[in-house]
């Protein structure tokens, strides 16, 4: 199936081009960003004037990828390091923290780190790993930063973008499952040892939980018209190491050389999402939508648009975040 994504996005590609908006004075974060798509999304938006923060774990990295962010230009914008882990929800919650200490704005959030795959392993806290990164710290770190979000958004000529960046993987395997469930953590830990490639399931399950939370999310703001626009979105289907992953690793890498594009190219639709002039003219048609390479609108997995499945994954993961003392629910 990925492979036939790949071959679809790669003669279907068109790049955004120079078509995003003056960022000067705006501030950003985009986790994951001192690799792969991370990169060059982080590269693209701050030769846009923003403010960029690179939230990584590794700061040798991620000092190395400024380095040469800035060795290639970034015009009038600027890069800087944000120390970030999502492997553990109070590091999620500490680097917002850190990032809240330092700015007074934020304009635009991209959610781009993942865990991808790898052998069924729960952490300290009882949780699936691909769960804890790709949901439950995501969910914090955002909900933390949610607030300076919504104040940023009052100002005149605002336009806060939320930016979750999934995957097609949402659509396919136990994620389409019409009867899953999300009640409790065991609902969360599903290990998929039936199907094929249980990795790919786990990591299709997660990606579900990001689409969910971002069409809630956006539920929930626009309830209150506050006018924050959320997006969730596949980007292509990328020439990454993850083909050294899957089940023949051999085989994966050689159809990604050949079918998949490349992660500067996998960048441009995190790029429409967060600074597309067409999102900004049009806001409404955009909020909770998933998109695919480049800004086009499809259909997301039937179980996102499912509020009580929505409502389900919000409390289940606010009660495991509130029992570790690191979250207070918001007002609905």
């Amino acid at each position: 199936m990925d492979v036939i994504h790949g071959i679809v996005d790669r003669w279907t590609f068109y790049p955004a081009g120079a078509s995003l908006l003056d960022l000067t004075g705006k501030v950003v974060i985009v986790t994951g960003g001192n690799t792969g798509i991370g990169y060059w999304t982080v590269l693209h938006l701050a030769r846009k004037g923003a403010k960029v923060y690179l939230a990584a774990r590794n700061e040798g990295k991620a000092l190395e990828a400024i380095k040469n962010m800035t060795e290639a230009g970034i015009g009038s914008g600027q890069v800087v390091w944000l120390p970030f882990d999502l492997k553990d929800p109070r590091l999620a919650k500490k680097a917002a923290e850190g990032f809240l200490s330092r700015e007074k704005r934020l304009d635009v959030l991209i959610n781009n780190a993942a865990f991808l795959t790898g052998p069924y392993n729960t952490d300290q806290d009882g949780i699936s790993e691909v769960v804890m990164v790709n949901h439950i710290s995501t969910f914090l770190f955002t909900q933390t930063l949610l607030p300076l979000m919504i104040e940023t958004s009052k100002a005149p000529d605002s336009d806060v973008r939320l930016v979750n960046v999934a995957s097609v993987a949402h659509l396919d395997g136990p994620a389409a499952n019409p009867d899953i469930r999300f009640k409790s953590i065991e609902d969360f830990n599903g290990e998929y040892k039936e199907v094929f490639w249980p990795d790919a399931a786990r990591y299709g399950v997660s990606k579900l939980m990001m689409v969910i939370y971002t069409t809630e999310l956006q539920r929930r703001l626009s309830a209150k018209s506050i006018p924050i626009t959320c997006i969730s979105l596949h980007p292509g289907s990328v020439d990454t190491d993850w083909a050294w992953r899957t089940p023949y690793p051999r085989l994966a890498a050689i159809a990604f050389k050949l079918f998949f594009i490349k992660p500067d190219q996998g960048s441009y639709t995190s790029c429409f999402a967060a600074a597309s002039p067409l999102v900004k003219a049009d806001p409404d048609k955009y909020k909770g939508q998933y998109i695919t390479p480049v800004g086009r609108i499809v259909a997301k997995n039937p179980n996102a648009a499912k509020v009580g499945l929505a409502e389900e994954l919000w409390e289940t993961t606010e009660k495991f975040l509130e029992g570790l003392g690191l979250y207070k629910p918001m007002e609905r």
